[in-house]
């Protein structure tokens, strides 16, 4: 098989894998708007980076090829005209990603001090106790990291989860985060969910879930000997399963926190 030929099934190769991957790829539907805008994003940015990316390395190899017993090597001719053509085409690009990512980037549910159900002035800064937190339509739960664990509590209930939280189903819910030691951070990656905790102040993660079921919640923070085991599951159930569990362990004892044994439906 002569060497033009194998390049050919080389390139050939690659566009076909390519093509592949985004075939299947695409066929993942996202379970979250969150997991959504991220995903678009990616999509475009690849749609535009292969194709460039392939071009480049065809350049290459046609120059390696073409020139590579050179024996008298010259220096490229100044081209005005081919200077200014892509410096232009590279000022577009650019601009396509940065409006591509600007428009992910301000989506409330990416950035949820966008979002205008509460007023925070565009930032989260100053929310330093349960008390500071802004109302929200959201369904609301308030997630504490701590070594090596996280517990979630649920507003106007007794109710406490260690390791597992739960909401609701097809609706928007906000996620209120706070540490009660170091820097964690809460990652849902199947949901597109990530967002820092710190201690003595609240930030806030948000999203709707469209499916039911268990989503892996990891911290994507180090935070000492145990952060790879500081694990939990998001139990996402429909709203009647929800109010259901919520009843039924609504402890009485006054607190605000009875860590409830009842298993977590899901």
């Amino acid at each position: 098989m002569d060497p033009g030929s194998r390049r050919r099934r080389a390139i050939v190769a690659v566009v076909a894998a390519a093509a592949s991957f985004l075939a299947l790829t695409s066929t993942v539907a996202a379970q979250s708007p969150n997991r959504e805008l991220i995903d678009g994003l990616e999509y475009q940015l690849l749609y535009v980076a292969l194709p460039l990316t392939l071009f480049v390395l065809m350049i290459l190899v046609y120059a390696a090829v073409k020139f590579h017993d050179n024996d008298n090597p010259q220096p490229t001719t100044e081209d005005p005209a081919l200077e200014i053509t892509w410096t232009a085409a590279t000022a577009i690009i650019l601009l396509f990603v940065g409006l591509s990512a600007y428009s992910v980037l301000v989506n409330p549910y990416v950035s949820p001090s966008q979002a205008n159900d509460v007023e925070t002035n565009g930032s989260q800064e100053g929310l330093e106790s349960i008390e500071d937190l802004p109302e929200t339509d959201d369904e609301v739960v308030y997630a504490e990291g701590y070594q090596w664990e996280w517990q979630a509590t649920y507003p106007g209930t007794n109710v406490t989860t260690e390791n597992e939280i739960v909401i609701p189903a097809g609706e928007d819910v906000t996620f209120w985060l706070t540490s009660g030691d170091v820097i964690h951070s809460l990652f849902i990656p199947d949901l597109g969910v990530k967002q820092d905790a710190f201690p003595g102040e609240y930030t806030r993660a948000r999203t709707t879930v469209d499916e039911p079921g268990r989503y892996d919640a990891v911290c994507a923070e180090f935070c000492g000997a145990g952060h790879s085991r500081m694990d939990a599951d998001v139990v996402v159930v429909e709203r009647e399963t929800y109010d259901q569990w919520l009843e039924d362990n609504d402890g009485d004892d006054g607190d605000g926190d009875n860590v409830t044994e009842a298993p977590v439906p899901g």
